[in-house]
């Protein structure tokens, strides 16, 4: 019984530096919240688009609605598969194969869900570590950073085509 116990005791000491080095701390749990926010509206705009708003662009030079968001379902894979230093589980180009509403609101659900994963097993200590991103060396939770600025910028893209279509954008409601 007693080497039981010892047995027991010691691989409870011992994992526990294993289990507090997988949960997050205050820098990946802040990069979390932010992601929610862009993911939230994202999500918002394009279950609540029409599917006619999906084909809107102002000018012919630049994406459409449905291609700003079907580039942002892509780009989750691009960002987060990086920051957890892995390849990308996606090999579809969005913008070229999701081209109805259902297609790009399941194509964001996937991105945005492998992008969940990748922030709930990271610590702050791996969030540190340094990956190349773009051929640049970056911290892996500077590179989920900057996975939340893509996502504003595009959003502020569809912030602006809502407008002119008189939709009031998810953040403003």
């Amino acid at each position: 019984m007693t080497k039981r116990l010892f047995a027991l005791t010691l691989a409870l000491t011992l994992s526990c530096p294993i289990a507090a080095a997988a949960q997050q701390g205050p820098v990946v749990q802040s990069l979390e919240g932010l992601n929610n926010v862009t993911t939230t509206n994202i999500m918002a705009t394009a279950e609540t688009l029409d599917e006619g708003l999906f084909s809107f662009r102002p000018t012919e030079e630049v994406r459409s609605m449905g291609q700003i968001l079907a580039h942002i379902a892509g780009a989750q894979y691009t960002f987060c598969s990086t920051a957890a230093g892995e390849s990308s589980p996606n090999s579809e180009n969005f913008e070229e194969t999701a081209t109805t509403k259902a297609q790009i609101v399941a194509a964001l659900a996937g991105g945005f869900e492998y992008c969940t994963g990748v922030y709930g097993g990271m610590s702050d200590a791996q969030g540190g570590e340094m990956v190349s991103f773009f051929g640049n060396p970056m911290a892996k939770s500077a590179v989920l950073a900057f996975n939340s600025a893509h996502n504003y910028e595009h959003y502020g893209n569809l912030v602006t085509y809502m407008r002119i279509n008189g939709v009031v954008p998810p953040s403003s409601r």
